[in-house]
């Protein structure tokens, strides 16, 4: 194959990684941005995205209820974490790693011993192919970005036009005066940070027909997520989907060309590179 298909290549295969990653920290970013605390056990709600996911197209033999279910439980997983972890110690910034630290273990503890230490596989959907003129490539991975670009649009929406998104966007620029004002800033906090869990389940639910379900899989999910996070900037949402599409581009031609490894190196490096030029990231301007 030329250069230009193996270009090309790269950066399909960097968009459709770049928006599934943007999903995830999206996640991250949000919960940082309204709730001022940093969530450890996000890659965690992403792995159990991947989990349910195998076990109702197992249950079912269909994928299309895992789509549907497992968010669902996840958000459900993410309000007890609110109401009996993180209410309790008041959302505490120090406290609130810990506790998120404790709760990464419990998770990844639970589906180990009841899932098992196995990577399973998961059935794609549908199946095809698109034609081009130096490879044929997986259609549901094009499918998969266009889905995962949907939800980016539907969080948009939420966080610009609904009245969730207001009482978010006023909780975190000063929650006290946002309480004065009757939001109920706990249930924004539970609201947002199940929200933030949900996206990383879907985006777990649609990357496991193309990696494999697996106990550990949320550990490399949090590492990107943070890049992204700590490239565009924390808190902001414009940042991140910036910053996750061009870690997914640097790890999609990286790979092509040399190797995933190097290209994981590649992105640790850039954020080095931002940290010391831009200590807030490139869009930090602390809000949504």
């Amino acid at each position: 194959m030329s250069f230009t298909g193996h270009l090309f290549l790269g950066l399909l295969e960097g968009v459709v990684s770049g928006l599934v990653i943007a999903l995830t920290a999206m996640g991250l970013s949000l919960v940082f941005g309204v709730m001022r605390i940093v969530n450890v056990a996000h890659g965690e709600f992403f792995m159990l995205g991947a989990v349910f996911a195998w076990y109702f197209s197992s249950l079912t033999g269909s994928f299309y209820p895992a789509l549907v279910a497992a968010p669902i439980i996840v958000a459900l997983v993410a309000l007890l974490a609110d109401r009996f972890i993180l209410r309790p110690i008041r959302y505490a910034p120090e406290a609130t790693i810990v506790a998120t630290i404790g709760l990464l273990y419990i998770l990844q503890q639970l589906v180990l011993t009841f899932y098992g230490p196995y990577a399973r596989p998961v059935a794609a959907p549908i199946y095809f192919r698109v034609d081009f003129p130096w490879f044929g490539y997986s259609g549901y991975k094009l499918v998969v970005a266009a889905l995962a670009a949907l939800v980016l649009a539907a969080l948009w929406l939420v966080v610009t036009r609904t009245r969730l998104g207001l009482y978010m966007r006023a909780t975190q620029q000063d929650r006290e005066l946002a309480q004065a004002f009757g939001v109920p800033t706990e249930r924004v906090y539970a609201a947002a940070f199940a929200l933030g869990a949900v996206l990383a389940a879907i985006a777990g639910v649609l990357i496991v027909p193309v990696q494999q379900a697996h106990y550990l899989m949320g550990l490399d999910a949090l590492l990107l997520s943070f890049m992204a996070v700590i490239i565009g900037g924390v808190g902001s949402l414009t940042g991140t989907l910036v910053a996750a599409l061009f870690i997914g581009l640097i790890d999609g031609v990286m790979s092509v060309f040399f190797t995933p490894t190097l290209a994981k190196i590649v992105a640790s490096l850039l954020v080095a590179f931002v940290l010391v030029l831009k200590p807030m990231g490139l869009f930090g301007e602390d809000r949504l």
